[in-house]
Formats: structure tokens, sequence, C-alpha cells
């Protein structure tokens, strides 16, 4: 077996596929990549039982064969050359040789066999979504998933579609973001949750591709494939929780501000907030808004006033400033708008602008409650 690649492309590649290996696995074999030679195709994949990623290199040969070899090692003497062809060959000592301009290097390997298979869907169904858009719905959402083992259905991110549209949920209980997309339709209805990890190594792919990702998924997995790559991952097993029931319907106090603006206040002032609550208190009065914080033990106050758009009745209501700092973060818009209802309920953040056609992204704040 053996086949010529250029260092750079080869690099690349095994680079995307290295975010799917963890660092401390229980089989010894996943600490590799498994190698498949067929012909001009080679086929490299990498898994850690729960997630597998495969890419198809196109190469230089005429054998076949699979080998799996140490990803570590391999990744990092691919650093350290620069652009060139490599020869690998498989020697008969249990060894590959890796031949560059400038030597060779010896890599032992294990049997491909070993290597555990990635699952095969069975009759599956399907959806084609736009690379751009399940890039912008992943980075939307995926900062609001929750990280508490004992609810593992919060930690991941809730996919919907149906033939009306695609909608895309995160929640972690305290904050709650659902972004919509009305323009791409699947052709039946299916939900299914996502966990974080192959949904950070797609974001990290799919922003520069205009391909589209072929998405398919039964009950327990689910395979993303787009230009030559082939993402494989075990589903999250649970029932969603009912999102729509938390997100109030009726919010008659509404708040027009500057994002970024609002932004760097709240930045600025949660510095005073206390340690542990991280508690910024929002006082709203015509065409003012106060923000302020205060940290008792240490005597620490800070105290804001901004100019805003505002329809409804006075209000005051208490916010965690990194909730609230993460989602107006995430937005893009230039102005934002801030519903709420009552001191106690959820406060909803949508964006006024820069949205495209079709699009919707609803962030939900939980308050906290304000000591007098």
């Amino acid at each position: 077996m053996k086949f010529i690649v250029s260092s750079s492309y080869l690099l690349k590649q095994l680079q995307v596929l290295g975010s799917v290996i963890n660092s401390s696995n229980t089989l010894p074999i996943l600490d590799n990549f498994l190698f498949e030679l067929d012909n001009s195709n080679l086929v490299v994949s990498a898994s850690d039982l729960e997630t597998t990623m495969s890419a198809t290199l196109e190469i230089d040969s005429t054998s076949q064969g699979s080998v799996a070899v140490p990803a570590k090692l391999l990744l990092d003497i691919l650093k350290t050359f620069p652009e060139q062809p490599l020869t690998f060959t498989v020697e008969d000592n249990n060894t590959i040789e890796i031949s560059s301009n400038s030597g060779k290097y010896a890599i032992a390997y294990a049997v491909g066999e070993e290597f555990p298979k990635a699952v095969v869907l069975d009759e599956p169904s399907s959806t084609l979504v736009p690379a751009d858009v399940l890039a912008t719905a992943i980075s939307k959402t995926i900062f609001a998933a929750g990280n508490d083992d004992l609810r593992p259905v919060m930690s991941g991110v809730f996919f919907q579609f149906s033939p009306e549209g695609l909608i895309f949920v995160a929640t972690d209980a305290h904050k709650l973001v659902k972004y919509a997309r009305a323009d791409v339709k699947a052709s039946q209805v299916a939900d299914f949750i996502m966990p974080k990890k192959p949904l950070n190594i797609l974001k990290g792919i799919l922003g520069a591709s205009d391909a589209e990702v072929k998405i398919e998924y039964n009950d327990s997995n689910a395979t993303f494939s787009f230009e030559n790559y082939v993402l494989t991952c075990r589903l999250i097993d649970g029932k969603y929780p009912n999102y729509e029931a938390v997100i109030p319907k009726e919010n008659p106090n509404k708040l027009l501000i500057n994002r970024t603006q609002f932004l760097s206040s709240v930045r600025r002032v949660a510095i005073f907030a206390n340690k542990t609550t991280h508690q910024i208190r929002l006082k709203i009065a015509g065409t003012e808004l106060n923000i302020s914080a205060e940290d008792i033990d240490y005597s620490n106050k800070a105290d804001e006033r901004l100019t805003c758009d505002y329809q409804g009745d006075d209000i005051q209501i208490g916010f965690n400033s990194r909730f609230l700092t993460e989602m107006l973060s995430n937005l893009t818009s230039d102005e934002i708008q801030l519903e709420m209802s009552m001191p106690n309920r959820a406060g909803i953040l949508t964006p006024v602008d820069g949205l495209d056609e079709g699009e919707t992204v609803t962030m939900l704040v939980m308050p906290v409650m304000l000591s007098n």
C-alpha cells in the first residue's frame, strides 16, 4: 500500500478530523486516524465512538488497503513540513514510512480492521440545508445550551424540521435561544437533539463553505454530508422540554436601544456587580434607562444612564450580567428590542435589523430577584 499526497492538503484535512479525537480514550485504537485507500481515493476517519467523521482525499496511488496511524504523531510531523509531496509506504515490519524531500520517517501503525466502523443509518429521513444557514444556526444557539450532566437533553441543540421551516433551540433554564428559518424547509416533520461536540466541529468548517449539507437522521443517529466530509453522531436521547410554554406571549413593555451602546454599558457596570450573582439592575422610565450594580461586600457601585425608546410602564428588573452580555454579543444587529411584562417574568431580546429574509432570532433571559 503506497500513496503520494500534498503535505499541506493532508494537514488541513487531518486538523479538522483531529478535533473529533478525545484527549483520553478508553480504546487505544481511537488515538489513531484510520486510512482506507482505494486507488486514487483515500478516506481518513477519526472517532470517539459517539462521533465519527471522515474525509475523502484525492491522492496519487494505485493500491488498496487500510491502516490506523497514531494521530498526534502524524499531526506533529506534518505541521513541520513546508508544502511538498509526501510518499506514504506501508512496510512489512508493521511501520508506515513517510518520505519527504529531506528525509524518511517511520511510524508504527495498527491494523485497520480494529478501528470501530461508523454507524450506517437504515432508511433515514433527509433534509438539505445550505452550509451558511446551518453554521449561523449553530453559532446563534450553541452558547445557550447547558452543561449539566444531570439534564443531558438540555446540553445539546434541539433541531425541529417541518415543511413550514427549520427551528433550532438551545436552553440551560436561565437563558433560551430560538433561531428559525422560514426560507429553508424540510419535506416531513422531525426533531432531534444534537450534542455540542459535533456541532462545534461543524461550526468550525461550515463557515467558509457554500455547499449544501445533507442531513440524514433516524431516532438514534444523524449524519451530515457535504463536500468531502461525512460526520455521523449519536443523538441525545430524551424528550426536549416544551420551550414554547416558557416564552411569555404578552409583553407590553418594549425597549428599543442601540445594541453596542447597551452592551458596553452592561459590560462596564457588571465589573461592579456582586461576583457570585453578577446581578445588574435595569430601571426604565420614560426615555431613560438606568443600569446599575452594587457589591455591598466591597462597597463597589456603578450607575449609568442611557437614552432609549421605551413604551410601557416604569419598571425595575434584575438580570445576570453574564447572560445579558453573552446574548448581546451574539447578536449582530445595530438595534435590539427588549420586551418585558413583569420584574419576575423573562425578558425577550430580538434584533430589529440585519436579518435575512425568513430569519428570526428570539432570545429569552430569566430575571434575577432584586434585593432592595
